[in-house]
């Protein structure tokens, strides 16, 4: 058992990177324990563990006193003195009290020792892998799932993919591959527990920027996304480099680009917006696909109120309003959207003259 063990201590120290000294130090705290668990003694000791030969050896250790009180735990100055003249009162003396089957114990607790410091070990590096990739984006394979979560298989460990973060109406059959966001990674007394989601606006990024070569080098710049998973999602690109169309390059050729995203995401509708400082311009752009006639800002109450063409009104606000809801978590800006007709009756717009005030681009909306 000897060399076999400190074999295994090298091995496991080059191979996992496991200090052979603290597992040494473990082996032989565990060892005090186990002796006095399988012995019944609570006196003090010690366990020597020879990093030459292997061998263990379990020594009591005793106070040198005038008197005794307990024999566990002290030893009288004419006992100490048989071992040794030179003992003094308050001497500590070691005795060696190995049991004859203590071997087998040993061996036994070594193994449990190893086993769980290398199982620390191996959670240790997992978590540290997996610490650095939060708020990234990976490739799992569902394993199984229940009432809470779905449990995706990451390679060396198993992400939870709970409820709350799975897209609406989407079905998870085992042994799908599927992307992912990671959103923790924390510590537990099981190992490190990873949770992912696939509705966090975070994925929609890192879609894009696997998809988009020019988001992914920085000439293409993701300024805001707004989502509601499983339905409809609003992206504000902008590019410094006005040679550069952040639009055209996020869409791609015949909207390849874009449909490889929107097919991951089981047909959620995505709109691509330019963004602009100017919020009239900004939050005209964010109502797309609708046409907009002419945008107020109130600067103090971070407001804008819209006016649309009557035929576009519905359009502008959406299904359940969700137009206008994605645009104002885009932008930033509270959005109040007036037809034109009701515009005009209130003094808010004035047809043409406001016409050639405002008219945004096709490219810009």
């Amino acid at each position: 058992m000897s060399s076999e063990l400190l074999d295994a201590l090298t091995f496991l120290e080059k191979e996992k990177g496991i200090s052979k000294d603290i597992l040494i130090e473990a082996i032989e705290a565990a060892l005090i324990s186990a002796y006095k668990r399988n012995f019944h003694q609570a006196q003090n000791v010690r366990v020597d563990f020879n990093t030459t030969t292997g061998s263990i050896k379990v020594f009591a250790r005793k106070n040198v006193v005038e008197e005794v009180t307990d024999p566990r735990q002290e030893l009288s100055l004419e006992e100490a003195h048989k071992i040794n003249p030179q003992y003094e009162l308050d001497d500590v003396v070691e005795l060696e009290v190995t049991p004859r089957d203590f071997g087998r114990i040993a061996a036994q607790t070594a193994k449990q020792v190893v086993t769980q410091r290398v199982r620390e070990a191996e959670r240790g590096i997992i978590f540290s892998e997996f610490i650095d990739r939060e708020e990234d984006i990976i490739t799992g394979v569902v394993q199984r799932q229940d009432h809470r979560y779905i449990y995706v298989n990451l390679g060396r460990v198993e992400a939870l993919l709970p409820a709350a973060e799975q897209m609406p109406g989407e079905k998870y059959t085992t042994n799908d591959r599927i992307k992912v966001f990671i959103t923790k990674v924390e510590k537990t007394t099981k190992g490190p527990q990873i949770l992912v989601s696939r509705t966090h606006p975070g994925l929609l990024k890192r879609l894009f920027e696997l998809e988009v070569p020019e988001i992914y080098d920085g000439t293409v710049e993701v300024k805001s996304i707004a989502r509601e998973a499983g339905d409809r999602s609003k992206i504000a690109v902008h590019a410094a480099d006005p040679e550069v169309d952040p639009v055209g390059s996020c869409v791609g050729q015949k909207g390849g680009r874009v449909q490889t995203i929107v097919n991951e995401l089981n047909g959620e509708k995505i709109d691509i917006v330019r963004w602009s400082e100017d919020p009239v311009v900004y939050v005209a752009n964010a109502l797309s696909p609708a046409k907009v006639l002419e945008v107020l800002v109130n600067e103090e109450e971070k407001m804008t109120t819209v006016i649309v063409p009557d035929y576009q009104l519905s359009l502008a606000i959406g299904k359940r309003g969700q137009n206008a809801r994605l645009a104002a978590k885009l932008t930033g800006w509270k959005i109040d959207i007036k037809s034109q007709s009701d515009a005009e009756e209130s003094g808010l717009y004035n047809g043409e003259a406001a016409q050639e005030e405002f008219e945004p681009t096709e490219e810009e909306l």
